[in-house]
């Protein structure tokens, strides 16, 4: 009976496998996103003040990033927790792949909310003279709070593996 319910649990990791793929979905509405800005906003370039024209690039900055938080978390949570990906050797390897266990992935994680909060932030900064002054604050309060969770996870990162 043990055996069985080892087994089981063991097995139980292959639910995984499809909410791994889903996010894969969730990139291919992120990438129809980007682009929808991006034709969006091509025609009417020349219409945009300089500042308008930042904001949307910023705004496509933080896709991207968001993109690449999702490839990572896919990829590395999908070879951590359920089985190795078996790539040919005469096909394309990311360097990362097979390297980032889930405490790096974590680490990994919260630098790109840091970093995707740092542009949003930089957004709102830009836009600062339409936004009340609360909100900025509180804007600013949240990343702070981004900042010093990503930094208290990277200490307690370093305290463990000393």
């Amino acid at each position: 009976m043990e055996r069985f319910i080892e087994n089981a649990m063991y097995a139980s990791r292959w639910i995984l496998a499809p909410i791994y793929f889903g996010l894969s979905l969730g990139l291919l509405a992120l990438a129809l996103k980007f682009f929808q800005e991006v034709f969006h906003v091509i025609p009417n370039v020349f219409a945009l003040t300089e500042s308008d024209l930042i904001l949307v690039i910023l705004s496509l900055i933080d896709m991207a990033l968001v993109g690449g938080l999702l490839v990572m978390v896919m990829i590395s949570g999908y070879e951590n927790f359920v089985s190795q990906l078996d790539i040919d050797t005469n096909k394309e390897k990311l360097s990362w792949l097979g390297t980032m266990d889930s405490t790096s992935l974590k680490m990994k994680v919260a630098a790109s909310i840091v970093a995707i909060s740092s542009i949003h932030l930089l957004r709102v900064f830009m836009d600062a003279r339409n936004i009340e002054t609360q909100y900025l604050m509180w804007y600013v309060i949240i990343h702070m709070t981004f900042v010093v969770s990503a930094f208290a996870m990277g200490y307690l990162d370093k305290l463990t593996k000393h």
